[in-house]
């Protein structure tokens, strides 16, 4: 079965001012949320945004706002996530 674009949710998005790193709950169809961490979206001098970009590897800063976000993070997933 082919990907259906239709069927893809952002359920909730963080957005780091400072870098640019993107973490989000997303699903597909029916499926169960998932967190993604990445894409990159950097700002370009004008304050547009550019193109996103992969996350690549993490840097001190992005480790720092991860950790500040994760139990806003982990709460929004014990929402949507049924325990088995």
């Amino acid at each position: 079965m082919p990907y259906d674009s239709e069927k893809d949710q952002l359920l909730k998005k963080w957005q780091s001012e400072e870098t640019g790193l993107v973490v989000s709950i997303n699903r597909y169809a029916d499926g169960d949320p998932k967190v993604q961490i990445g894409p990159r979206i950097l700002k370009k001098k004008d304050g547009s945004e550019r193109t996103p970009v992969k996350a690549g590897r993490l840097s001190m800063e992005d480790l720092m706002w991860l950790y500040d976000i994760i139990d806003e993070v982990r709460n929004e997933m014990e929402n949507l996530v049924q325990p088995q």
